[in-house]
């Protein structure tokens, strides 16, 4: 083979770490980027957060209101490659929509050229304070969450008060230790017992005994039905409690006889709800059979179900809209939410410091990476006025798209697809699902994800498109209207929407239908 030397010449996209960091805040949500600049907070030391009465250095810069020569400004960023702005910025204006800026006098483009220094309370006033620095110890949610008695809490107080002996106070303790968050001993007698006693037969056999006796104290207690060890039993238990019930509230003991019977039959009939297969089965009319179910349908499936700790998920959102006027005077103001946006500056003293430090020899390297540490800190704050700043722009052109939902409701929702707002707002179709994942609008009728408000359209009558998630609101009201004797079928939906001018298939339908959680009309009416 001959050897020979070529040229060639190609182009290819280079992303520095400064645009990278830029679109990976983009993407992360409300909780994610809290988490990022906590942990921006422990590794940068040049990076903290403002308070009210400190000195800052917003962004790297000096005040606002303290001109900064060119000659300065090259200096501060000598030895930096600065990207260009992946979110080109396009401003709109609108009659109807109100949108507060980030920044107050500067018309803030984020490539580097324009002096940052926006106000504090651009970045939340009253924002909580770093590393203790409230003064109210108040509890949070999730301490409030932690602090709920669980299950096994509740039971062990309860067993406090019986009389048993070491042995079977060491047996009920152990089994209420073996529950699961649902209140179900999902393991059998004879293999807690084996678990404990390995291979010795005779020891297993005395173990299953004490757990026998612990296992009868332990379902008598409250709640109702702890301690079974499937569906079938709990509800048996919960039945067989209510026959010890007197009053005017009692079921009837025919009524409780029959339930007892049905729940001793397959658990998948009672599911299906199969009252002719029950009726034949448990020696009863399909009537008297429905009104058994009536009553198992009051039973708790999940005894434990009030005592789970469950991991609550508070949205907050990122934008707010609010009304403004009324009649043919209606507004809608578009504000970031203060208390997400993190109040970060530079630290003045370890700035300065480094600013006056004059590095020569060994300290060459070591003032290289801190100043290298610093323009980290810098470009990581203008980032995040980058973030909320695309988020505020593509959240106004929403509601300038979406101006009938925020004034009717979801009926008047309005077809629309992420191209509009890209076009609209001369940025990327990927940069604007960067924006509405995970991020959140409070609107005068809920919160919302930014991507509720888009959506495909069906084509009507007229030739124009209506949005799925109209017709998906269309077809919630028509199912609450209907008669619980005679749901309404598929079929019917979908003429009854064709009689409102929108073309939609019965599959169509059924898939909106399931999306909705709404179920099929022979469920509904046996429900």
């Amino acid at each position: 083979m001959k050897q020979g030397l070529s040229l060639r010449v190609s182009q290819h996209l280079a992303l520095t770490p400064q645009l990278q960091q830029s679109i990976r805040l983009l993407q992360l949500s409300t909780l994610e980027l809290s988490q990022e600049v906590e942990q921006m907070l422990d590794d940068n030391p040049f990076l903290e957060l403002a308070q009210e009465e400190a000195p800052r250095e917003e962004f790297g810069l000096e005040r606002a209101d303290t001109p900064v020569s060119q000659e300065d400004r090259e200096a501060e960023f000598a030895g930096n490659t600065v990207a260009a702005d992946p979110f080109d910025s396009v401003s709109t204006t609108s009659n109807d929509v109100e949108t507060a800026p980030l920044s107050g006098d500067t018309d803030w483009e984020g490539d580097g050229s324009v002096d940052m220094a926006p106000d504090d309370s651009e970045w939340g006033g009253d924002a909580p304070a770093r590393n203790g620095a409230r003064e109210d110890d108040e509890a949070d949610a999730t301490e409030l969450a932690r602090s709920q008695e669980s299950l096994q809490d509740f039971l062990h107080r309860q067993a406090l008060t019986l009389r048993l002996s070491a042995e079977d106070q060491a047996a009920l303790r152990f089994l209420i230790e073996s529950l699961n968050d649902d209140g179900y001993l999902e393991d059998t007698l004879e293999s807690l017992a084996q678990g404990l006693a390995g291979e010795d037969a005779e020891q297993i056999e005395e173990l299953v005994h004490h757990f026998t006796v612990a296992l009868r104290l332990l379902q008598s207690l409250e709640p109702t039905g702890v301690g079974a060890r499937n569906l079938a039993e709990c509800l048996t238990l919960q039945l067989q409690a209510l026959q010890q019930t007197r009053g005017e509230a009692a079921p009837r003991p025919e009524l409780l006889a029959l339930a007892l019977r049905v729940c001793a039959q397959s658990m998948e009939l009672l599911a299906r709800r199969d009252t002719r297969r029950l009726a034949q089965l448990c020696g009863g009319t399909e009537v008297q059979v429905r009104e058994a179910l009536a009553l198992i349908a009051r039973l708790e499936p999940k005894p434990g179900r009030r005592f789970v700790n469950v991991e609550r998920n508070v949205i907050v959102p990122d934008v707010l809209v609010t009304k403004v006027g009324s009649g043919t005077q209606t507004r809608f103001r578009v504000l970031l939410n203060p208390d997400v946006m993190p109040r970060l500056r530079v630290h003045d003293i370890y700035a300065n410091a480094l600013k006056g430090h004059k590095a020569t020899g060994r300290d060459a390297d070591n003032y290289a990476a801190l100043q290298q540490r610093l323009q980290e800190a810098r470009w990581f704050i203008k980032n995040i006025q980058q973030r909320f700043d695309t988020i505020l722009r593509v959240s106004s052109a929403i509601v300038e798209r979406q101006k009938s939902f925020f004034m009717h409701g979801e009926l008047a929702m309005r077809p629309l697809v992420l191209r509009e707002i890209a076009d609209e707002l001369g940025l990327h179709e990927s940069t604007i699902s960067r924006v509405t994942t995970a991020k959140y609008m409070a609107t005068p009728f809920g919160t919302f994800e930014l991507k509720y408000f888009f959506g495909s359209g069906l084509g009507t009558e007229s030739g124009g498109n209506a949005s799925s998630t109209a017709v998906r609101a269309l077809i919630k009201q028509f199912v609450a209207a209907e008669s619980p004797k005679k749901p309404l079928s598929d079929n019917q939906i979908s003429d009854m929407l064709k009689e409102q001018g929108i073309e939609c298939a019965r599959r169509t339908v059924a898939k909106y239908r399931e999306a909705l959680r709404i179920a099929p009309a022979n469920l509904r009416k046996a429900l």
